[in-house]
């Protein structure tokens, strides 16, 4: 018999690692068969009260999915569900195609309710448990509604000659569109652009017959491709804007609710549980034999939380990627429904908790250890990096255009908009390094003690390096890397200061100037191949030290200042957004002329970014796409104009530290108060 059901686990005990699944049933070597997942359902859980690990099978449902009551109202602060009444549970689906029929097995215990309030959210428990849970409309809440396409009144299929001469139909990309025939304007692309093309749709995967994302590389010549035949979810960002920008959603949108089923699994380091709301930073679609069955399959999504990762780290860059994923998605297909379902709701909810949840740090800034983002090797991070700065602000914005207020989310909110005023005034007071600060810096007292000390972190002079006093241009400034007690970390990290760019973590001024200091430092910062991930790179007694004589990270080479192509889109965009897109067209142009000739690779060596890099994996799936998103944003500046933040005027009211130097004494304590008072 071949079926297609739906198991929901409780995650509530730690003790065993659970897999989402797809069945297949393979009869005399016939195809998997796809699944459907408008049909992938379950029951409203006030009926489904079962012992956990004991299956059952239900009734047959159309197009619902495990989620929670909506408010049956227009009004979106209407919106009212308390995270206390939600059990998180695993879906496992099983496909078959004998029959078009879904069952569901849920298994939950009433006692697993799990509360995911912290300091800054406290909602009332509600005893009596769930009460008519579940979402209208499955994974169809709306349709795609997709810019610039017009629709055909004729319900037949739409060939090229039925299109006048200066339109064309690429058929390829109308799959997904629920049926509806339209017509896309089709440019001009050059020979790289088509095989780029190519290879990224040759490296999607697909999880029960529908597309859930791209793998990290797919050389076909690596014969060890360790971890890069999974779905990583920063790597897949550029990807999911490729996609978008072509019109194409379905991807985008099967991979951000995929992920968000594993979100908060168990991680196996040691046995020990991480903080609800966690992401997983990759993983992967296995084929698994069913026990007992001759010839069925079962299709598995395996994720990674970094228990598998070189330094064991979890990251903290996939939860704050997958918020600025979900805002694109909307933006850029007017699917709104998706981020106003209640699943995804409490999915954004549990990342900002866990990442507003208090602790022992004093400052607005996020602190993590090393290895925990792009730069997942020991590189000397750790502390308060810049990119997870600039990653956490936008994903704060984000959170905040698209969190439903009500009484449970009030506070929430609240705790949000206290700390991006926090948080701006923080990196642009603190972070922000050009001549004129450097000079302060250089005159610092040191051993001060009064909160109206200037130097406030006891910074010692004798930290400005040597080559910076040479290199910053006297036009234009940069935001450091880093910033803990009696230490600067002084070099150039690009995606942090690009990402502050584009969110407007820094100040108008500050954006240009970082503009400027990269154009001045061209060769330096981009040279034969955009764009190094940091400069300098760390070299002789200061390499072996800080990242322990890394043989991957070793000067100019890999993290240590390699240059990586994919950081080309995000360029692009700050370009765009300050109206300095010429830097950008000067940029593409030189990885266009090179990329494809050397077989898309991962990233390249050398100061000027003149070797593939040395242990570099072709036809890296990031870099394809970042190249493809560049392009497509250069020709499409309006929709660019989608993904980036303008100046919050709001935050400025906030946070008035900004306007006196009476002002910042009164600020940070204030902010320290309202926090408290959370």
């Amino acid at each position: 018999m071949n079926t297609c059901s739906c198991i929901g686990i409780s995650t509530m005990k730690p003790c065993c690692r659970l897999l989402i699944s797809c069945r297949n049933s393979s009869v005399f070597g016939s195809p998997i068969p796809k699944c459907n997942h408008n049909h992938l359902v379950a029951n409203n859980l006030s009926k489904s009260k079962f012992k956990v690990d004991k299956f059952c099978r239900s009734h047959t449902f159309n197009n619902r999915i495990l989620g929670y009551k909506r408010v049956n109202n227009s009004n979106r602060k209407a919106f009212n569900v308390s995270d206390s009444n939600w059990v998180q549970s695993r879906v496992f689906t099983s496909c078959s195609v004998d029959k078009s029929k879904c069952f569901s097995l849920v298994a939950n215990v009433a006692s697993d309710i799990r509360n995911h309030s912290t300091a800054v959210e406290k909602p009332q428990v509600n005893e009596k448990g769930f009460e008519s849970i579940y979402i209208q409309g499955g994974l169809n809440v709306k349709p795609l509604v997709i810019e610039r396409i017009e629709i055909i009144p004729d319900v037949g299929e739409v060939s090229k000659e039925e299109v006048n001469n200066d339109r064309s139909v690429n058929v390829d990309d109308l799959k997904g569109l629920n049926g509806i025939n339209v017509s896309i304007h089709e440019r001009e692309v050059s020979v790289v652009e088509k095989e780029a093309w190519k290879l990224l749709r040759d490296a999607v995967v697909n999880y029960c017959g529908i597309p859930v994302g791209t793998v990290a590389a797919n050389d076909p010549g690596e014969k060890q491709p360790l971890n890069y035949d999974q779905v990583f979810v920063r790597d897949f960002v550029p990807s999911a804007l490729a996609f978008l920008l072509n019109g194409e959603g379905e991807i985008v949108r099967n991979f951000l609710l995929h992920t968000l089923q594993l979100q908060s699994w168990e991680k196996t380091v040691d046995c020990y549980s991480p903080g609800q709301g966690l992401m997983p930073a990759s993983f992967k679609v296995k084929t698994m034999p069913l026990d007992g069955s001759d010839g069925a399959v079962e299709d598995v999504l395996d994720p990674d939380f970094g228990e598998s990762a070189i330094g064991r780290v979890a990251p903290v860059d996939s939860g704050l990627w997958w918020i600025i994923l979900l805002r694109a998605y909307g933006k850029l297909t007017g699917d709104y429904g998706l981020q106003e379902r209640v699943d995804v709701q409490t999915g954004i909810r549990l990342i900002l908790n866990l990442c507003l949840t208090d602790g022992f740090d004093m400052f607005p800034s996020l602190l993590v250890t090393d290895g925990s983002c792009m730069i997942d090797r020991r590189m000397g991070i750790h502390g308060h990096p810049l990119e997870i700065q600039a990653l956490f602000y936008s994903a704060l914005r984000c959170s905040r255009e698209m969190l439903i207020v009500n009484d449970v989310t009030k506070n929430l909110v609240a705790a949000i908009n206290n700390r991006l005023s926090a948080l701006s005034f923080h990196i642009r007071e603190y972070y922000w390094v050009d001549m004129k600060k450097l000079n302060e810096i250089y005159r610092y007292k040191t051993e001060e003690y009064s909160t109206d000390a200037v130097n406030k972190f006891n910074i010692y002079p004798d930290q400005i390096p040597s080559w910076l006093v040479d290199w910053i241009p006297e036009e234009g400034g940069y935001l450091i890397g880093n910033l803990e007690p009696g230490h600067m970390d002084f070099r150039f990290f690009t995606l942090g200061n690009l990402w502050s760019i584009v969110s407007s973590l820094g100040t108008h001024k500050q954006n240009e100037g970082i503009l400027n200091l990269i154009e001045a430092k061209w060769d330096d910062l981009v040279a034969h191949m955009p764009l190094k991930i940091c400069y300098p790179a760390l070299e002789y007694e200061e390499w072996r030290i800080i990242t322990g004589s890394d043989p991957k990270n070793t000067p100019w080479s890999y993290h240590n200042g390699g240059s990586w192509p994919t950081l080309l889109w995000q360029f692009t965009l700050a370009c765009i957004k300050m109206k300095r897109p010429e830097l950008a067209r000067k940029a593409v142009a030189l990885a266009e002329k090179r990329l494809s000739v050397d077989q898309w690779p991962e990233y390249y060596d050398m100061r000027g970014g003149r070797f593939v890099g040395k242990q570099s994996r072709l036809f890296q799936t990031w870099t394809i796409a970042g190249f493809l998103t560049s392009k497509m944003l250069l020709e499409n500046p309006e929709k660019a104009s989608k993904l980036f933040w303008d100046e919050d005027y709001e935050l400025l009211e906030i946070c008035v530290c900004a306007l006196s130097k009476s002002g910042r004494k009164k600020c940070s304590r204030g902010v320290s108060k309202s926090q408290i008072h959370i």
